[in-house]
């Protein structure tokens, strides 16, 4: 199955990027419950999967709104404002999903799931509860990667604008994914199941990269402008072990200490997983990694009752530079 959709001039002029927290909530949490392997994401799937199963969000709100396959609801990934919306102002727009957008997702939804029923009755109640489950989902699943994750969607983003002013618009879409073709102004999406065209759509087009999308989803509510998902380059790298080929010269401005620290966060970590790899005391550790976090280069992320120590971007930047 293909559709098509048409781009004017002013269409083209207001086609935009967006890197959007709610979207790698789906599409993680999509790739987090689907039974099949999944090697290009298997480390991180080995360290959350246990997380998630025991705040017991394998059967909340997000299991019963995003299916294995098919339509996922649009309330879900509003249309981001601005290039790089913060996760709480995508909570706050999904707590004001209006009740008619609501029920309008659900019947295509078409879900027998009793929670659905609840959300349907009082959209304002169970959203703001569907809110607070994603958060703590966030807190375990995607905050302590956030870091790396936005490095791997922003250096997609650059890569796609630089492509735009070297080649021009139509190879940038011919480059976003096989699904995809442009050809004489339209945007041309093969094997899709549902129709992504002009009609009552606002103009212009948000692409937002994915680290978690192996297919290419879309957006549409009339009379906003349509979103295209689509899987970001260099996924398959971001779980990869890099190794800091120069630990003396962060040691010499950090300290030993907490340079190794530092290093054997390339996976989010307690302190007592900290204590135990590097032979620091646990209270040591602590006292390091509360320097750490103080000086933006680590942050805290609770699961459960213990607390995940991950790098921040200062951290990836200090790394990248010292290699």
């Amino acid at each position: 199955m293909r559709s098509e959709l048409a781009f004017s001039a002013d269409d083209l002029a207001r086609t935009r990027f967006a890197v959007s927290p709610m979207w790698e909530v789906v599409a993680s949490y999509r790739l987090l419950a689907s039974p099949a392997p999944h090697p290009l994401h298997q480390p991180w799937l080995e360290q959350v999967r246990p997380r998630v199963a025991a705040a017991g969000l394998r059967s909340g709100w997000l299991a019963a709104l995003i299916p294995a396959d098919g339509y996922l609801p649009d309330f879900l990934t509003p249309l981001p404002d601005d290039p790089a919306p913060t996760l709480a102002a995508e909570l706050a727009a999904i707590r004001a999903t209006p009740d008619g957008e609501v029920h309008a997702d659900l019947d295509l939804l078409a879900s027998t799931d009793p929670r659905v029923r609840t959300l349907r009755a009082d959209p304002p109640t169970r959203l703001a509860q569907l809110a607070d489950e994603i958060a703590t989902y966030w807190d375990l699943a995607l905050g302590p990667y956030w870091a790396k994750i936005r490095a791997l969607l922003d250096a997609d983003v650059f890569h796609r604008a630089r492509q735009v002013a070297e080649r021009g618009t139509g190879a940038l879409f011919n480059s976003l994914h096989t699904t995809l073709r442009w050809d004489n102004n339209t945007l041309q999406l093969v094997r899709r199941q549902c129709a992504l065209n002009r009609d009552q759509m606002g103009p212009g087009l948000v692409l937002v990269p994915s680290a978690f999308l192996d297919r290419v989803l879309t957006w549409s509510r009339p009379p906003q402008p349509p979103q295209l998902a689509y899987p970001a380059r260099g996924a398959a790298t971001l779980w990869e072990h890099r190794p800091v080929p120069h630990h003396a010269a962060i040691a010499t401005v950090l300290g030993r200490s907490r340079a190794r620290l530092l290093t054997e966060l390339e996976t989010p970590a307690s302190t007592s997983d900290l204590a135990h790899r590097t032979g620091i005391s646990a209270a040591g550790v602590s006292q390091h990694l509360t320097a750490l976090r103080d000086a933006g280069i680590v942050s805290t992320h609770r699961v459960g009752r213990s607390v995940l120590y991950a790098r921040t971007a200062v951290a990836e930047s200090l790394l990248a530079g010292t290699g």
